[in-house]
């Protein structure tokens, strides 16, 4: 029996966290996959730390970072260089996740050499092509191309119905990010920054998106800042981002204060296990929204909107802007009313149990 030749492509950080799962599901079927693995190097430390901790050597590495680039360089780096490795492979099948311009382009290469795209964590909508941006437009443009989508809720599933995709190749499979936490959470786990927050409640904030950037951003710390100094019981964990805008804002807004520490980016493992032992998490991120509801933590989005609005449904999310008095009132809401707080970490995750990888990996032997 001939083997299914499946290649997954990725390039960032977020990206590898819920896709290393999948390969590794895929290379335990090495009698029915043959499993190509191309990373494109969007993120390039960020990303090559993710590929350590699940142990995935790439097949193919496009290498595309470089100093200043700009949504132009990305997209036509991309679509350029993997040219050459799709048609030297020319599996019965390519992969991409999610929402980044790593799977947009890499989608529309593989459209263009007529080889059938699988979307992993498809369906997802805000309804606003700027927000997030570019994150929305490229999640859209990636369903238009697809031929399978894996689906994480019935919500998502429910969007691409309303966009008259065929129902018989959309598949709900949970969100491989849940996956991922299943290996990386670990009992026993210990480190000096978490020594350093012992007897407090720690908060865990992150912020990096383009939209955020500016005033927003600028806001949002302020806002922080503000409820934790009216709450000396607290301290904060900022593993903060590469992108030196990030940086300048957060150091003007933060630096001086004692009881919050801006730090490196984490690896995945100590991310997630920091995401376990925190109080609640500020972020602006996407994936974040659906690990922290499996760890029964509260999550303030600082957005306007989401396209994951099964977190809020289900009350594990709140939506509270950028806007530094509605971050100030909803953060010292759930620090002073016990009540609030415990409605949202006992709520229910939508997001899946864990097993997304193996349901996308019986649909492709299925469909294949």
């Amino acid at each position: 029996m001939c083997k299914i030749k499946i290649m997954l492509v990725f390039g960032t950080r977020p990206e590898a966290i819920k896709m290393c799962p999948l390969v590794k599901e895929l290379k335990s079927r090495s009698d029915e996959f043959e499993t190509i693995v191309c990373v494109t190097g969007q993120h390039r430390e960020m990303l090559d730390q993710v590929l350590r901790v699940f142990n995935v050597v790439p097949d193919h590495d496009l290498s595309i970072m470089r100093p200043g680039q700009t949504l132009f360089d990305v997209t036509c780096d991309v679509l350029l260089k993997i040219k050459d490795v799709l048609e030297s492979e020319r599996p019965d099948g390519v992969l991409v996740h999610g929402d980044t311009t790593t799977s947009f382009a890499a989608a529309l290469a593989a459209f263009y050499l007529q080889i059938p795209i699988g979307h992993v964590e498809a369906g997802l909508r805000t309804r606003d092509l700027y927000s997030p941006w570019p994150e929305e437009f490229n999640r859209q443009a990636v369903d238009v191309a697809s031929r399978w989508y894996f689906a994480p809720t019935e919500t998502s599933r429910q969007n691409l119905l309303d966009e008259a995709k065929p129902v018989e190749h959309i598949f709900v499979t949970g969100n491989t990010g849940i996956d991922a936490l299943r290996t990386t959470v670990r009992d026993g786990y210990s480190h000096p920054e978490l020594d350093w927050a012992a007897g407090s409640r720690l908060f865990l904030i992150t912020a990096h998106r383009r939209e955020n950037l500016g005033e927003p951003m600028h806001r949002m710390f302020r806002a922080i800042r503000r409820v934790m100094e009216e709450h000396p019981d607290t301290k904060a964990i900022y593993p903060i981002h590469m992108n030196p805008l990030v940086r300048k804002a957060a150091h003007e807004e933060l630096d001086g204060f004692d009881r919050l520490r801006i730090i490196e980016p984490l690896e995945v493992v100590d991310f997630h296990n920091f995401m376990a032992r925190s109080h609640l998490i500020l972020t602006d991120s996407g994936g974040i929204q659906e690990e922290a509801p499996s760890l029964g933590k509260p999550v303030l989005v600082m957005r306007d909107n989401t396209e994951r609005p099964e977190g809020v449904a289900a009350g594990t999310l709140r939506l509270v802007g950028t806007e530094e008095t509605t971050i100030y009132r909803e953060f010292s809401l759930l620090l002073d009313d016990r009540t609030a707080y415990e409605s949202m970490s006992h709520a229910s995750n939508p997001y899946g149990d864990g097993h997304a990888s193996e349901r996308i990996a019986d649909v492709l032997a299925k469909e294949l």
